[in-house]
């Protein structure tokens, strides 16, 4: 009988720790949506992408940028 009894208190807390998960995700969700509706989608520009090879650790910077320097 007490094996009964606990499997039926397992059940009732897996429900209801279940039903909790559902219902936070849920409010996330919500939370998202709002937001979402309020601040319109911005498009954002891919980075071009290059043809040479770059070392490792190298970021694409704008070509008409002054701070850029060529190397040979």
């Amino acid at each position: 009988m007490f094996a009964v009894y606990a499997a039926e208190q397992q059940y009732r807390h897996d429900t209801w720790s279940r039903d909790r998960d559902h219902a936070i995700l849920a409010s996330i969700n919500e939370r998202k949506a709002a937001v979402a509706s309020r601040n319109p989608a911005r498009a954002v520009a891919r980075p071009q992408r290059v043809v040479w090879a770059r070392p490792i650790g190298l970021h694409v910077v704008a070509e008409n940028d002054p701070a850029v320097c060529a190397v040979a």
